[in-house]
């Protein structure tokens, strides 16, 4: 008994490494990709200013795509219990943005547009944010001053960002009710014309619930991590 007590807590410090030493890798392979974007679109706005925004998605959008793909891992991570974090408010930041990326911004007509910039600086902002949060907690105890920006500039960005997201949808709505791109006639089990255009219509309050019960659960969040930080000072 005591051999197989040993043998199960060995496989679970060994699970635990490993999980820790992928979390860590993770973290830091989201945290370069977002700072090489974010400097290079403000190394390349510094050099050309405003005519550098037309270019943004050309020079940082195949960087954004594999980094918002890959943020998919998170709702695994949040599942598997790897982070401590709630499913809902990263399950909609995922959704929202890979949703954004893939069926509006990958359209070539759209990425010159000021909008799709915004959204990309925004972005970063909110990560920029929580990836070193996140790595420097694997691996130390962060300062009250990356805590109080995780979890209160954060909220803000990301409220801005939604916003940025409603505006581009509503800026993509010309082009697609005049190509009529992804709209088509489903034939089974009734024949229905799906019209792209009023997806995106109806996307949008969607997009302001589950962004408004996001910004409730990161406020009750933000609130429950100060406590417990109050907490911990008091008892040091």
């Amino acid at each position: 008994m005591d051999s197989e007590h040993s043998l199960r807590e060995a496989a679970k410090d060994l699970r635990c490494s490993i999980g820790l030493a992928y979390l860590f890798l993770y973290y830091l392979l989201q945290f370069c990709g977002h700072t090489w974007i974010f400097a290079n679109m403000s190394a390349r706005f510094l050099s050309f200013g405003c005519d550098a925004l037309a270019g943004t998605f050309y020079f940082v959008g195949v960087m954004m795509c594999v980094c918002q793909l890959l943020s998919v891992l998170e709702l695994f991570h949040i599942a598997d219990g790897l982070e401590d974090s709630r499913l809902l408010p990263r399950l909609v930041q995922v959704m929202e943005r890979n949703f954004l990326l893939y069926l509006i911004i990958s359209q070539e007509e759209f990425q010159s547009k000021t909008i799709v910039c915004v959204l990309f600086y925004l972005w970063n902002m909110s990560d920029l944010l929580r990836y070193p949060y996140e790595l420097l907690c694997l691996i130390s105890t962060p300062s009250f001053s990356m805590l109080w920006a995780r979890h209160t500039v954060s909220i803000p960005v990301y409220i801005l960002s939604v916003i940025a997201e409603g505006i581009s949808v509503l800026q993509a709505l010309p082009y697609y009710e005049a190509q009529e791109t992804y709209s088509d006639e489903l034939k089974a089990p009734v024949s229905v014309y799906v019209h792209f255009p009023y997806l995106l219509m109806a996307y949008l309050p969607l997009l302001a619930a589950g962004s408004g019960v996001t910004v409730l659960i990161l406020m009750k969040q933000r609130t429950q991590t100060f406590d417990s930080w109050n907490k911990k000072m008091k008892i040091s």
